[in-house]
């Protein structure tokens, strides 16, 4: 009886990687370095990572995307991976002072003409 061949590999994805594999089996982000979906993260300018960390492709490609300012949400919807990996990855490089996180004020969302747009966006589906 022979074993699987191509086990970690789907013919349609490309090479399977398993969540808990990009963020070292951490679930939850790095104390002190909570994110809401909603926050808008940006690379910071004059970022210095620390000599000799070898980031691995995700940390990359988010730092990449957060050149220009993005939510958190649309962050992970980007880069195709699961929101809990992001926000995992997100805290790494915030400790490393690669980003900087603008959070979203606390509270309901009271604008009148925000819900209104929306309603109408809605209708005008």
């Amino acid at each position: 009886m022979s074993a699987p061949r191509d086990r970690w590999l789907d013919r349609d994805a490309g090479p399977v990687v398993r969540p808990y594999a990009m963020t070292k089996g951490r679930t939850v982000p790095s104390s002190g370095s909570y994110v809401g979906l909603i926050d808008v993260v940006v690379a910071e300018a004059e970022h210095r990572l620390p000599p000799g960390l070898r980031l691995n492709p995700e940390h990359r490609r988010i730092l990449i995307r957060c050149r220009e300012p993005v939510t958190v949400v649309d962050l992970a919807s980007g880069a195709d991976l699961p929101v809990g990996v992001v926000r995992v990855l997100l805290s790494d490089l915030i400790q490393y002072g690669a980003l900087r996180v603008l959070s979203t004020p606390p509270g309901p969302v009271t604008n009148e003409r925000l819900l209104k747009d929306v309603l109408d966006g809605l209708q005008a589906l």
